[in-house]
């Protein structure tokens, strides 16, 4: 039995981030399986889509009015849809909502990945706004999806919180085959490394502080890699404090390829941060063979449980204190964490093992049978 799934999501461009990548593994793993047709229905943005021009990929002609998104285009192909399943990706735009309505309307399933946009985080940037959207229309949304999908069990219990009964099925994001297959040895010098948005949030600042808390010793044997871009007020401001720290050195924004081979190259990747839902970069790092530190506001309970990683509070002398533990640390156990971290990935959320779960969490929405044990009623 094949089933049909239409996702929608309101930006589907290489610079929009996390969210959109991940949905695009998605789809792209669960075109490759045989009892599943997945399509993704979008409006053309001004920049390029995610992708290659695969045919999965559908567009409507961008007729989008106001900030919240309203589309007649959009909502017109939905209506024409003849998928078994309608799917959308984030909450709190035109699309989002539009999806759920047609998917009422016809008396078909709907699924609906928050992306983690119910978190307490995440309902507190612009407020106001979002209470005025739940109340109006998403509160409903919500409640009427056939289940909802959350990346990890944190984000499960946020949404219990909120009230929401629905099933909720637990399936992590993908992690698709690595584009650099051959070995990339490590750099010379000890390098510790950020990769991701600078943006306030992100707190890049603390591992900044972090290497300056090392001795002069210490410091002559680590040197800090920073690779992303954004907000421009943010960056100028890193890099004004890293102007007398010999040892900091900003890539600028590094995608595909050379994404890889420098996530495989550095010795250790740190995600400072207070929040991430997922966090992508955690999979794609250890996928390289290197270890992670990320802050406890994180799913990533794993670091500490598997032994590929430290799962710690982002302060600035936490990360001080486990830059000093890889320093003075016998690289061959270094090299034994990125082992254990390549596994856990292969082994949990590999695209093709994700996909597979998917699959199982649409046919058991279509059917009602064999309830997979990733999902909780």
């Amino acid at each position: 039995m094949s089933i049909r799934v239409v996702h929608t999501i309101h930006a589907f461009t290489a610079t929009t981030g996390g969210t959109a990548t991940c949905t695009y593994d998605l789809l792209a793993a669960l075109n490759k399986l045989k009892d599943v047709q997945a399509e993704m229905l979008v409006t053309l943005p001004y920049q390029p889509l995610m992708g290659h021009g695969e045919e999965w990929i559908n567009t409507v002609k961008n007729d989008e009015k106001t900030r919240f998104g309203v589309s007649a285009n959009l909502r017109k192909a939905l209506q024409q849809s003849d998928a078994d399943i309608f799917h959308t990706n984030g909450l709190w735009r035109y699309c989002n909502h539009i999806t759920a309505v047609v998917a009422r309307q016809k008396g078909k399933p709907f699924v609906l990945t928050p992306h983690g946009m119910l978190y307490p985080q995440a309902l507190d940037q612009s407020k106001w706004q979002k209470r005025l959207l739940h109340t109006a229309m998403f509160d409903r949304d919500i409640r009427s999806a056939s289940c909802i999908h959350v990346t990890c069990e944190e984000e499960m219990n946020v949404i219990r919180a909120l009230g929401y009964t629905n099933p909720i099925a637990v399936i992590g994001n993908p992690v698709p085959e690595a584009l650099v297959t051959e070995s990339v040895p490590k750099t010379n010098k000890l390098t510790f490394g950020y990769l991701g948005r600078l943006h306030p949030r992100k707190h890049v600042e603390r591992l900044m502080e972090a290497m300056t808390l090392l001795s002069d010793k210490e410091k002559e044997q680590c040197e800090l890699l920073i690779m992303g871009s954004g907000d421009p007020d943010y960056e100028k401001s890193l890099r004004e404090r890293a102007a007398e720290m010999p040892n900091i050195r900003f890539l600028g924004f590094v995608e595909g390829e050379e994404k890889e081979r420098q996530l495989a190259a550095i010795h250790a990747l740190f995600v400072p941060s207070d929040f991430e839902n997922f966090g992508m970069i955690v999979t794609e790092a250890l996928r390289a063979g290197t270890p992670v530190f990320a802050g406890t506001g994180t799913p990533w309970r794993l670091l500490n449980e598997k032994g590929c990683g430290w799962w710690q509070k982002p302060t600035p002398e936490n990360m001080a204190s486990v830059m000093r533990e890889i320093i003075t640390m016998n690289l061959k156990n270094l090299d034994e964490m990125g082992r254990i971290g390549q596994q856990l990935v292969t082994e949990r959320f590999s695209d093709k093992a994700v996909a597979q779960q998917m699959s199982e969490l649409y046919h058991w929405i279509v059917t009602k049978q064999n309830k997979p044990s990733f999902i909780y009623e």
